[in-house]
């Protein structure tokens, strides 16, 4: 795909952060799985709702846009779900490996709200308000899970890795 004009740069971003919901969506059940923390474990699980709607109002900007939501790969996010992977091998202590899932799972909502905020900014200068509106949607969710992490670590999960 050539880069000539602001327009394919949008569509190329679209089609990455696609590519990296849908990695979101294999992972995100790992690391329920490996938490040992109700709360945070449930975090994840709603996060995996999110991510399959955020996953489908990329497939319907797509459609709007006359292209396929696939063709790239998001190696970031690959890489970021590497590490995710790495720390459940390593098999650190519950309460230290809940701490690490919340570092390695903000790491992903911060790739994410930096992805999805210029992709908005992009919609806008484009006159894609319709788009605009889509990607504040996830953009807002994306926000919202890393504000709960941040209150599930103040709030109790730090303190036991740190016991």
């Amino acid at each position: 795909m050539e880069l000539d004009t602001l327009k394919d740069l949008y569509i190329g971003e679209i089609k990455d952060l696609y590519s990296a919901e849908k990695m979101l969506v294999k992972a995100l059940p790992k690391m329920a799985k490996a938490a040992k923390d109700t709360q945070l474990q449930q975090a994840f699980r709603t996060h995996l709702k999110e991510t399959g709607q955020h996953a489908a109002r990329l497939e319907q900007i797509c459609k709007e846009l006359g292209v396929s939501p696939r063709g790239k790969k998001c190696v970031g996010m690959e890489a970021l779900i590497e590490e995710g992977s790495e720390l459940i091998k390593e098999n650190p202590d519950p309460d230290v490996l809940d701490a690490g899932l919340i570092s390695k799972a903000q790491h992903v909502e911060h790739y994410e709200i930096a992805g999805y905020g210029t992709v908005r900014t992009y919609a806008r200068q484009l006159g894609f308000e319709n788009h605009a509106e889509l990607l504040q949607q996830t953009l807002d969710e994306e926000g919202r899970t890393d504000h709960l992490l941040t209150e599930l670590a103040e709030s109790g999960i730090n303190v036991e890795a740190e016991a």
